[in-house]
């Protein structure tokens, strides 16, 4: 009797450390290696697709579910009701996410304006000559309003040497819309990201101005909600380890990946096999002063009572 109450004793020490591990890896941490991203169908979420093809989130043990969403405003609420744990975003997005009280943190930028590769560009329609900022003065220029293309936009023309008092909007939120109308001619001129920007190029719109030589204004980032890194520190330490891999890979041979870009967000057709896939950064953050003055930009519209500190919404510690 004793002897096997001895053997009862020493199986249930040998299956102690088995039972401890199947706690570990329970629903629980099961859970927490599960992340939903919220994208928007544009250029700067290439790498997310490239580390999913690669299998780069499942080496590193993550469950990650890409949610496709038609809008900006589509996105920001479902990180704000929960649905999703991050999402690639702008700065404006996350200051007005974050105006009450933080609701999402940036954790990397996601792209940003090289050299050789605008991100956003003013273009004027077709047979309109501008050839300088008093061309543009009191004309109505396509953009969203309250957002990174009206930020942009209000950056690019001041910097151009176009008062701030001389500058004219007209509100269209849809870029396919705002393109359409920009080439029929129906706005004299537009705000256009890339790709979209070179799109009206090669149809026959000219250049005005692009953010090249001031990068420091646009860039998109990963942001996540604040509950997500709270309760998922080491699931978005594992994405971006992912992410890194899918954009090292990118920048070796950027144009390996047009056929993806092509089938995963919106090229414009006439230009689907001559757009150079930009570079896009590696391991950089949004700085205080590129953040500072969004904060800036946004009091001044009236978007915000209170400026939102950086470290606020902007979080060093996930940095590989």
């Amino acid at each position: 009797m004793k002897s096997i109450k001895l053997w009862l004793g020493l199986s249930l020490l040998l299956m102690l450390p088995l039972l401890l591990n199947a706690c570990a890896f329970g629903p629980q941490a099961a859970q927490e290696k599960k992340l939903k991203l919220g994208l928007l169908p544009i250029l700067d979420v290439l790498p997310f697709y490239i580390a999913q093809d690669k299998g780069y989130f499942e080496a590193e043990g993550l469950q990650v579910e890409l949610v496709p969403v038609k809008s900006a405003q589509e996105r920001d609420a479902l990180i704000q009701a929960g649905e999703i744990d991050g999402q690639l975003n702008d700065l404006i997005s996350t200051v007005l996410l974050d105006r009450e009280q933080a609701q999402v943190k940036i954790v990397a930028k996601a792209r940003k304006a090289y050299p050789d590769f605008p991100q956003f560009r003013i273009v004027a329609a077709p047979g309109v000559s501008v050839s300088g900022p008093a061309d543009l003065a009191n004309v109505p220029i396509g953009i969203s309003q309250n957002s990174v293309i009206e930020y942009m936009n209000d950056r690019l023309l001041v910097d151009w040497g176009l008062p701030a008092d001389q500058i004219a909007i007209e509100e269209v939120s849809a870029i396919p819309t705002r393109f359409e109308l920009l080439m029929n001619g129906q706005l004299k001129a537009a705000l256009l990201p890339d790709p979209m920007g070179q799109a009206a190029i090669a149809g026959g719109a000219s250049l005005v101005i692009d953010d090249t030589k001031i990068a420091q204004y646009s860039q998109s980032v990963l942001s996540f909600s604040t509950t997500a890194l709270e309760n998922k520190p080491e699931a978005v330490r594992a994405f971006l380890r992912a992410w890194n891999k899918a954009v090292a890979d990118l920048n070796k041979d950027p144009n390996a990946y047009r056929n993806v870009l092509i089938e995963k967000t919106r090229i414009p057709e006439s230009i689907q096999g001559t757009y150079n896939v930009p570079p896009f950064p590696e391991n950089e953050i949004t700085s205080q002063a590129e953040w500072e003055d969004v904060v800036k930009w946004a009091q001044d519209k009236g978007l915000i009572e209170q400026p939102v500190a950086y470290n606020t919404a902007v979080d060093k510690s996930f940095m590989q």
